[in-house]
């Protein structure tokens, strides 16, 4: 299965200037559960963006770079080329960022969601969700507390 993960803003906010807008502690606990033990596929500014190879997990970076070769990732030139890389019969997750979620939306099965309840100034941003070809199978609703500053809601989308 296909899967796209990401925390979104109430307007597809996804992040400015290559970083997160918000810290949500508990959608980095969600995301580390699901993606554990799985290849993540993003794009190289993404994976520049992260403080560091995140743990158990098999990195396929997208880039147009001919000579980009970070240790220990797999590096290919397309969406394409990425998801063959996944063993067959194995969970993939796309992380990112902007232009690879509009890559990735056509060969996603499901979409795992962090909505968070407000709008921001951002340079990239999430596609539109087409109600006609997803559908909404779970969401839970967690107000905002003293570790994080903003409502946010864990939905799961399903493709129709």
């Amino acid at each position: 299965m296909t899967i796209m993960i990401a925390a979104v803003a109430e307007n597809n906010a996804l992040g400015k200037d290559n970083e997160m807008i918000w810290h949500l502690p508990d959608d980095f606990k969600r995301f580390k559960q699901l993606t554990t033990g799985h290849h993540i596929i993003m794009g190289r500014k993404t994976f520049e963006s992260l403080p560091k190879l995140l743990p158990n997990r098999t990195h396929i970076i997208i880039t147009r770079q001919q000579d980009y070769n970070p240790e220990h990732c797999i590096v290919v030139d397309s969406l394409q080329m990425a998801i063959e890389r996944v063993p067959e019969g194995e969970d993939v997750y796309i992380i990112g960022g902007g232009e690879i979620y509009n890559l990735g939306l056509p060969f996603a099965d499901k979409i795992e969601l962090t909505k968070v309840h407000s709008e921001f100034e951002a340079d990239a941003f999430f596609p539109e969700i087409n109600p006609e070809e997803w559908e909404l199978a779970n969401e839970e609703f967690h107000p905002k507390d003293e570790k994080h500053n903003y409502d946010f809601t864990f939905q799961t989308f399903t493709r129709k």
